[in-house]
This record gives structure tokens, sequence and C-alpha cells, in this order.
């Protein structure tokens, strides 16, 4: 851990961090814009760079956008980021009641707090759970895998079927390319580009940049007035961290906690913790007029959410969310495979991964202290000047990874898509993470069928992977549940008593 420290604090190291953390808040302070569309777009850079440098990169980014958008949570009712959803209940009021500095302070020291926190559960928990997993056989792995798609696909926003649907195509767009145990050809209906299969750098670029941009242009090009930033108060005193203490672990933990869980994510992570915030709190009455205790429990848990989804990306090999999703891509490209092994096979980058992570954390603080007033002016930027400047970064992205047009033609393909699930409401989490799991289910699956022979008895006689995949059939029929129950006749609605106070 320590040589790693000494690794990010070199200069090179140190620089992308600042750079990825300044550009991450500046692309999670614009509402539409993504920390997920910003990594996408600098996936190809990474297959330039070393493993190490390119995790210090992404990760940079990924931790200043989930903590840009409160900025524009915060002084324009805006959120830059879904994470920041939950600020603007108590930011934006606190904000317009003449006390900007003060809500940003809180969001900022929150923030912080919530990643270190996180980080402290990533170091403490990370290796004993990849010790664990290296016992799974080759069908309990199957299992787990397909425990969390499912998960993914039926607690993502909007409907359960779009997303087993969104989930469904994924896998088998996974599938083109040269088959493991013939080695010939499938599903690449003639096409010689397929042979490889399809490539996922120009495929996320076109889903969560392109694609986002071809919506984002539909939306009217207006930049809203809101509340002017503030330096008085932006940082939390020593009192502050003490008097709220109990509100930032517990959110903190209570983010970590869910960020655990595949696909749930930082928006639901918030809610959460600002849901026991408000219930806890000896004013709830405060909470949606300018609390402070909202704004510190919001921002704590959604960063706190990061650290927490990167406990199975390391340990397991399962991305938790879309940015792990790239975090994963990234680590492919340099042929390195995230899971239990790899603190055997690369320990240093799983420490460097750890301190880049801690250190981006301070980083954003600084960066979020120093520079808040300028970032606050940044929604002002016309889109008509910023999102062709974001089209062509794409497109050149998408090219300079192979220098190949049918990279390019595919992103376009993939933009279109992703253009149309947005407008159907399909989610694209699903998607891109069933795309990436799906292979390495079909490995362990085979896996498991040659050393017993093609005997399927372990998938229902070993107790674990009985468990897991009981669990996710459970979960796949779970979200109707309470369809049943109503055609049945129950609950009553006459028998029940609403409860005014309830909200």
């Amino acid at each position: 851990m320590l040589e790693a420290f000494a690794f990010v604090l070199t200069p090179l190291p140190l620089m992308l961090m600042f750079v990825g953390v300044s550009a991450g808040v500046f692309v999670g302070a614009i509402p539409g814009l993504t920390g997920t569309m910003l990594i996408a777009l600098c996936l190809p850079l990474t297959f330039f760079m070393t493993p190490e440098t390119a995790i210090v990169l992404l990760i940079s980014i990924y931790v200043g956008a989930i903590s840009g958008g409160l900025i524009t949570a915060t002084l324009l009712k805006m959120p830059g980021t879904e994470a920041a959803i939950m600020t603007t209940l108590d930011g934006f009021p606190m904000a317009s009641s003449g006390r900007p500095g003060r809500a940003l302070g809180l969001g900022i020291g929150g923030s912080f707090v919530g990643g270190i926190v996180s980080w402290c559960a990533l170091v403490l928990l990370a290796k004993p759970l990849s010790i664990w997993a290296t016992q799974f056989s080759a069908f309990n792995y199957f299992a787990l895998i397909v425990m969390a798609l499912v998960l993914i696909a039926v607690i993502s926003q909007g409907s359960t079927l779009k997303g087993i649907l969104a989930a469904f195509i994924g896998a088998l767009l996974s599938l083109p390319g040269i088959d493991p145990s013939s080695g010939s050809p499938r599903l690449t209906f003639g096409l010689v580009e397929l042979n490889g299969g399809i490539d996922p750098i120009p495929m996320f670029i076109g889903l969560f940049a392109f694609g986002t941009v071809l919506s984002d242009m539909l939306d009217r090009d207006s930049a809203p007035k809101g509340v002017e930033a503030s330096r008085s108060g932006i940082l939390m005193s020593i009192r502050d961290y003490m008097r709220h203490g109990v509100n930032l672990i517990r959110s903190s933990l209570i983010g970590t906690w869910i960020g655990l869980l595949p696909g749930v994510g930082a928006v639901i992570g918030s809610m959460v913790a600002y849901s026991v915030a408000k219930s806890v709190s000896k004013t709830p009455e405060e909470f949606g007029a300018g609390s402070e205790e909202g704004i510190i429990a919001s921002e704590a848990a959604n960063n706190a959410t990061i650290g927490g989804a990167m406990i199975p990306l390391i340990a397991l090999g399962l991305p938790g969310s879309l940015n792990n999703v790239l975090l994963l891509a990234a680590l492919l490209i340099h042929s390195i495979q995230p899971g239990p092994l790899l603190f055997v096979n690369n320990p240093g980058l799983v420490y460097t991964l750890m301190a880049a992570m801690f250190m981006a954390n301070v980083v954003m603080f600084v960066v979020m202290v120093v520079s808040v007033r300028w970032v606050s002016k940044i929604n002002k930027i016309p889109r008509s000047v910023l999102f062709p400047i974001i089209m062509v970064s794409c497109i050149i992205g998408g090219f300079a990874y192979n220098n190949s047009l049918a990279d390019v033609w595919a992103l376009i393909a993939f933009g279109v898509l992703g253009f149309l699930m947005e407008r159907g409401g399909f989610p694209k989490g699903p998607m891109a993470i069933a795309f990436i799991l799906t292979p390495l289910a079909e490995q362990k699956l085979r896996t498991g069928l040659q050393i017993t022979g093609g005997n399927w008895q372990p998938m229902y006689t070993d107790p674990l992977t009985v468990i897991m995949l009981l669990i996710a059939i459970g979960m796949l029929f779970f979200p109707y549940f309470g369809h049943v129950k109503t055609l049945f006749g129950y609950p009553k609605n006459e028998d029940r008593t609403p409860d005014p106070t309830n909200e």
C-alpha cells in the first residue's frame, strides 16, 4: 500500500488525478452530461497507458463526476448527475435563503467523508472477499453471475420487463465471434469484422456518450437562472464535523452497503440515507426546506457507493454500476481480469486502485473548494457549442482505438440504439453489464461441464449454487408478487385507513 501511495504521488499520476477530477467535476456539474460519458470517451486513451496510470485517470473522473453534480443541484435546482437528486431538496432552499456557500460546504464535506469511509471498507473487505471467492467452483461462479444479472435487470430504473429485455439484448450482443470450444465463427453472418466479436470501446462510447448527446439535443437550449456561488462558509468547521458526525458515518455506511449490491447505484444510496436521516432527525420538518442533515446524508451516501461498488469489482469481477463496467473494460483492454485471483496475479494494480481512490477524494475536496465559483457558471455554456465538440470527440475516440472505420459505424449504430433506448425508457445499465458478464458466465459454465464430463448434476446438488439460483429466480418474480396479491383481493383497500402524516 505504501508503494502504491508513493506511485500515485509521483508527477504523472498526480497530474492525471488533478486532470481527471477537474474534468469529472466539470462534466458532473452540467445537467445531461455524466461521468459515464466522460469515462467512455477516455477509454481509447487508456490503450496507450499502463494499467496503473489508466486506473488513476478513470477513478479520478469517477470520483469527480459523482461529486460535481451537487454544484448545480445546490445553485440551480438542477442535479448535474442523478446521484445529486436528493441534494436538490435541501441544497437549493438553503442557497436561496442566502447561504449558498454553507450549502456547498456541507455537500463537499459530506462527499469527502463518504468517500473516505467507503475507501476504508474497500481496503478491509476486498481481500477477504476475494480469498473466500477463490473457493468457488465454476458452477458457483456461474450462479453468482446469473444472480447479479437478474438483480441488475430487476432493480434498474423503469419497467422490470424493460430491464430484463435490455439485459437479454446485451447478452446476445456478446455472442458473435469465435466459439471458445470449436474455434469456429458463430453469429457473424459472414462479416469478417465480427470474428473478433463486438468491440466494447465503440459500443460504450456510442451508448453512453453519442446516444446521450443525441437525446439531449432535443431538449431546450437554455441556461436556468439560479443562485450565485459564494465562498462564505464553504469549509465545514471541526465543530460541524463533530455535530454531524453520526449522520456522516451512518449515511456513509448506508451508501457503502448499497454500493455493494450490483446495479443499485448512487441514486438509491442517497435516497435511503436521506430517508433514514429524516426518520431519526429531531427536526424532520426542516427536511425539504434547507436541512443541513439532508444535504450531508445525500452527499455522504452517494460518494460512499463508489467504494462499495469497487469491492465486488475487485474481489469477484462483478461490476456494480455503469462506471464500474467501463473500469472493467479498461482492465480487459490490458488483459487483466478482475476477480478472486487479482490479488495474486496483479497485487500492485489493486493497491494502486485503492491509493488512487483515497487521493482522488482528497483532490476532489481541494478542487471543489477552490473552483466552485467558476464551475457553477459551466451550465451557461450553450449546448450548440458543447454538443458538437462531444460528438466529434466520440468519433475520433472510436476511430483512434483501432484506426478502423468499421468501429466508427459501430459507434454511430450504438449511439442511435442508445438514443432509442433513452426515448423508450429502456435502461442501458443492464445491457452494458450483461454484455460484459455473459462471456464470463459462459466460460465458467463450460469449464464446469468440462470438469464433470458434461454432467449438470452440480447445478442442482451443490448447496451454494442452488441457493444463488433460487435467489435469482425469487428476485425475477418478486416485482410481480404485489400484482398476484392484488389479483386475489389482498390487501383490501377499504380496510386501510390512510395516514395523513405519512409522506
